[in-house]
């Protein structure tokens, strides 16, 4: 088990880029670790490019799957955009993953909708702890650009205090058996960075 207290780690995307299967490599790992585990997903347009997040939280008793507003431990964005709205559920002291993307959904397509270009520089002036990764072109190094949440669980898994290799088994477990040596490779480059 992690400690004693419940940790709170808020997952956030867009559709498509593996947000959904990234929450539940933790959870199995927070799982197999000895903690439980309660986990909520809010993924109505996912497979059209919207708003995906998922609350994971895990500690010796978890009583329920949401995250108290303001109470991340960690926030995992995988866009830059999505983390700049969600910034405001990460704890003064928490810590913020950032994959350094700019996906623009789909749906804002003719809308009024600005993109924030500044979206890092924001996150630099009011994030303590703050890490930015670009998972999509690392991925592109290793040949699949399919691979950047695995990356990003590398980065995540730097701020947990499990067993690097329980998270590989985990992975191996989780992704298709082609891809089990590319995304592990993934993994490890992502907790190198």
């Amino acid at each position: 088990m992690s400690n004693n207290k419940t940790i709170n780690v808020l997952i956030v995307g867009v559709g498509g880029q593996g947000v959904l299967l990234a929450s539940q490599i933790l959870s199995d790992v927070a799982l197999q670790a000895g903690n439980d585990v309660k986990k909520s997903e809010v993924h109505g347009m996912s497979q059209r490019g919207g708003v995906v997040s998922s609350h994971v939280r895990f500690g010796p008793k978890v009583y329920s799957p949401l995250i108290p507003n303001g109470q991340a431990d960690v926030i995992l964005a995988f866009e830059r955009a999505e983390a700049l709205r969600w910034a405001h559920e990460l704890k003064p002291d928490g810590n913020m993953i950032v994959n350094d993307q700019k996906l623009i959904p789909p749906i804002a397509s003719g809308t009024q909708y600005q993109y924030p270009d500044d979206a890092l520089d924001q996150l630099t002036d009011k994030i303590k702890s703050l890490k930015v990764l670009n998972a999509g072109q690392i991925s592109e190094e290793l040949g699949n650009p399919r691979l950047a949440n695995t990356i990003l669980l590398g980065a995540l898994s730097l701020t947990q205090k499990f067993e690097a290799d329980l998270w590989r088994d985990v992975i191996k477990r989780r992704v298709p058996p082609k891809t089990i040596d590319l995304n592990l490779k993934a993994f490890d480059e992502g907790r190198s960075r």
